[in-house]
């Protein structure tokens, strides 16, 4: 459209259908034209403001910005406090794992002590009081620390691996006590520690009146006041005088057997001590019917006696 062209606004009222033409010439139109687009941007340039200034309103304050932060600081100390928490129940479930190997490894090396002074393993090869000794180079590779399921997994290997080992040690400890009790209860060797057969077991020339008579044991002389020892161990049954033996000394060791041990210048042990292989039980003398200084061994199994003799001569187990 030019400047110099006219143009017609038809106007049509409500009433009888009647219209007005509004005639308006180019220069007219391009006015209205400005002014309309001068209205739409006069009123894009308000919303703007308008809204400019709601998006102004609604940053917030400082003090809205600390309380926000301080918000999230309070969640994350509750997560920490959490974490610290678990660690803490992991750590102590741990201890506690920990408290009771250290005591099952007490055990261990009790027993093992056990069996040293046993001489079953030499003490030279194996000191359960020191760590084993252990070491190598170090590796050019940088170290990492153990996560807590790693050292979970290690722990629970290493409860396997003892509980083994208990069981094994126990059996052996159990076939070691067995070993060492039958050794003690194995009756073998001389009631003395120094001397010589006088008479033997059966029957003999009575030394005080001459007849033949019978000698239910063997006469061990030597040196008054030496060691009268237990050849086997036991139960002390009877300590004490009586006719003919002067003093006794029994003990009981088991399944039927028994030792007598006469003559006796002093008794060294009690009715119900228990003794070991090899044990002072009293000191040479002369008490009751007897000539000199000695001992009168009897073996007696079952109420009958036995041949000192056989248990004499026996070889060490």
């Amino acid at each position: 459209m030019k400047p110099e062209d006219n143009m017609n606004i038809i106007l049509v009222g409500k009433s009888h259908g009647a219209s007005r033409v509004l005639a308006l010439n180019g220069t007219v139109a391009f006015f209205l034209a400005a002014f309309v687009v001068a209205l739409l941007i006069a009123t894009a340039w308000v919303g703007y403001s308008v809204a400019l200034e709601q998006a102004e309103a609604r940053e917030p304050s400082d003090s809205e910005l600390v309380a926000e932060w301080q918000r999230r600081l309070g969640e994350q100390k509750e997560e920490l406090a959490g974490l610290q928490q678990n660690v803490q129940f992991q750590v102590d479930a741990l201890t506690l794992r920990l408290g009771e190997i250290q005591g099952r490894l007490l055990r261990l090396d009790a027993l093992g002590q056990r069996f040293v002074e046993s001489g079953l393993v030499a003490s030279d090869e194996f000191d359960f009081n020191q760590p084993a000794a252990v070491g190598g180079p170090e590796d050019a590779l940088s170290a990492d620390s153990f996560s807590t399921p790693d050292l979970t997994r290690m722990i629970d290997e290493l409860e396997r691996k003892m509980q083994d080992r208990e069981q094994q040690l126990r059996l052996l400890d159990q076939v070691s006590s067995r070993q060492k009790l039958e050794d003690e209860l194995y009756l073998e060797g001389r009631p003395i520690t120094w001397g010589w057969l006088s008479s033997r077991y059966g029957y003999r020339s009575d030394p005080f009146t001459g007849k033949r008579t019978w000698h239910a044991g063997v006469d061990l002389a030597g040196k008054e006041g030496s060691d009268i020892i237990s050849v086997a161990g036991g139960v002390v049954s009877y300590a004490g005088e009586r006719h003919g033996y002067g003093n006794l000394v029994e003990v009981d060791h088991g399944d039927g057997l028994v030792t007598r041990y006469a003559h006796c210048k002093m008794i060294k042990v009690s009715v119900g001590d228990v003794i070991q292989k090899g044990q002072v039980l009293a000191l040479m003398g002369s008490t009751g019917r007897s000539t000199g200084p000695h001992v009168h061994f009897e073996v007696i199994r079952n109420g009958k006696s036995e041949n000192p003799e056989t248990y004499i001569k026996r070889a060490s187990r």
